[in-house]
């Protein structure tokens, strides 16, 4: 028998590989007539077209509800397109088509703080009391953060910002050598806050995505320096997103240290006040000035003027506040433990992307950032039964041609193939959702020089082109 055995345990291997040969062999013969393109190990997967019916994109709106009800701009449009869906107060469902956007809002976020030797963390959102009583901040804060406690009845809070953690996680290596400073640490994670009156949709709400990146130094002028880095990344993302934005001076509320400054979108629904010098471009938080200020404290020349803003950004610079209280050292060059010089800076995720809606948009239809429209392109056929009914399975081969020929629009391509709407009807939901670039084919398409109308969203032009002519427009669109 134990001989028997050890026989068969030497031909199992090539039975069974000669049986799976013939399986295989057998399933191909059955797949050959598939459509299905064919998949290869090292190829880039199929990308099929993404269908307009096939979206979640529920309108959270009830008929006949006014927009009286909703209290900006940027709140109404993200639910009349479904973009987002009302939960709690203060609390939203980000659906499929704003995560696409916001996703890729993270993807530049994160190309800027890697440029600047920025590494990416995740802590957790649950944090013990005893951190934040450490700093002197469980107080502090007041009734803004949302306290739990445990069955062991520990106290925690939900994390509205991660100083304490990240120092505490710092503190903890004992051995860091000044020769890995500056370090730079950052996440971009849900954050909660305890507001006691939640408004304006994604730009004031309970819970939202923040990035919070935190810096370690060897010294105060090393700091300022990476200071300075952060600020410049800050102001190259606002510049892609093609944002008029401002750097102000600020206050550094319950944060702590002896440096702040607010990045804001000018905005008339913004909820800060700023003072903008028209002589030297000084502006600054109301906060920061003395009452009734007219005088640019910089330039003693020109005039302070009156604006609103939408804070985006925050950055701070916290010297040794919360680096003394937990002992987060490092080894300098004389092989001495030292104090480590910090900063902190903020972006707020979801609130960038709504307040980016809020100045860019009608009162109508959404306007994106170009690099963050959730599509760049959307391609509609003709109404079915129309004369140009024909043009359809040409409309249907346009979109999957953009989306796989051109590499700047792999995935970025939705065909609106609801055509039992009229073309007026798709047109205007596509405006309203804001897709850079809607592309009509109908009759001309079916001519023996075929032309596309194509509707460039950001500019208000209305073109007329070959296929080229497309391709060429499209191949130099910008994406992420």
């Amino acid at each position: 028998m134990g001989v028997l055995m050890h026989h068969c345990n030497r031909k199992l291997p090539t039975l069974l590989s000669r049986t799976l040969f013939k399986s295989l062999k057998k399933s191909h013969i059955n797949c050959a007539s598939h459509t299905s393109p064919p998949v290869f190990a090292h190829s880039k997967p199929f990308i099929p077209t993404p269908l307009v019916s096939r979206l979640f994109l529920p309108s959270n709106l009830r008929e006949g509800q006014e927009a009286g009800e909703l209290t900006c701009r940027s709140q109404r449009l993200m639910l009349q397109t479904g973009l987002i869906h009302p939960s709690n107060p203060g609390c939203f469902y980000y659906l499929p088509v704003a995560l696409r956007s916001m996703e890729k809002l993270v993807q530049l976020i994160d190309e800027e703080m890697h440029a600047i030797g920025g590494q990416k963390v995740d802590m957790p959102a649950l944090c013990s009391a005893e951190l934040w009583k450490k700093s002197g901040r469980w107080e502090l804060m007041g009734k803004e953060m949302f306290r739990v406690q445990d069955r062991h009845n520990l106290e925690y809070c939900l994390g509205p910002t991660h100083e304490e953690a990240v120092t505490e996680l710092i503190a903890s290596q004992s051995t860091i050598s000044y020769k890995k400073l500056p370090l730079l640490l950052y996440q971009v994670t849900r954050k909660f806050r305890d507001e006691q009156k939640p408004k304006f949709g994604l730009l004031r709400g309970r819970e939202f995505y923040m990035k919070d990146m935190y810096s370690f130094d060897i010294s105060e002028e090393a700091a300022l320096h990476t200071y300075q880095s952060v600020c410049q990344a800050y102001g190259r993302l606002f510049d892609r997103l093609g944002l008029k934005w401002v750097q102000v001076q600020a206050a550094t509320g319950n944060i702590g240290g002896t440096l702040s400054h607010e990045f804001q979108l000018p905005a008339d629904i913004g909820e800060d006040q700023l003072l903008v010098c028209g002589n030297c471009g000084f502006s600054a938080n109301v906060e920061t000035m003395e009452p009734g200020q007219t005088e640019c404290s910089r330039c003693h020349i020109g005039t302070l003027t009156e604006s609103k803003g939408i804070e985006v950004g925050h950055t701070f610079y916290l010297g040794t506040k919360y680096s003394q209280v937990f002992k987060a050292l490092f080894v300098n060059a004389l092989n001495e433990p030292t104090v480590a010089e910090m900063g902190c800076f903020g972006l707020g995720v979801t609130r960038i992307l709504a307040a980016s809606i809020e100045v860019l948009s009608s009162e109508d239809a959404i306007r994106w950032p170009g690099l963050l429209a959730p599509y760049q392109v959307c391609v509609l056929p003709p109404k079915k039964g129309s004369k140009a009914h024909e043009a359809t399975r040409l409309a249907e081969e346009l979109a999957q041609s953009l989306g796989n020929s051109l590499p700047n629009l792999r995935g970025e391509v939705v065909l609106d193939d609801r055509t039992q709407l009229t073309i007026g009807k798709r047109m205007k939901d596509a405006k309203n959702l804001g897709y850079p670039y809607v592309v009509v084919v109908g009759q001309k398409a079916l001519e023996d020089l075929p032309t596309f109308e194509v509707l460039c969203q950001q500019s208000g032009e209305t073109l007329f082109l070959s296929k080229e002519g497309l391709l060429e427009l499209l191949s130099v669109v910008e994406t992420i």
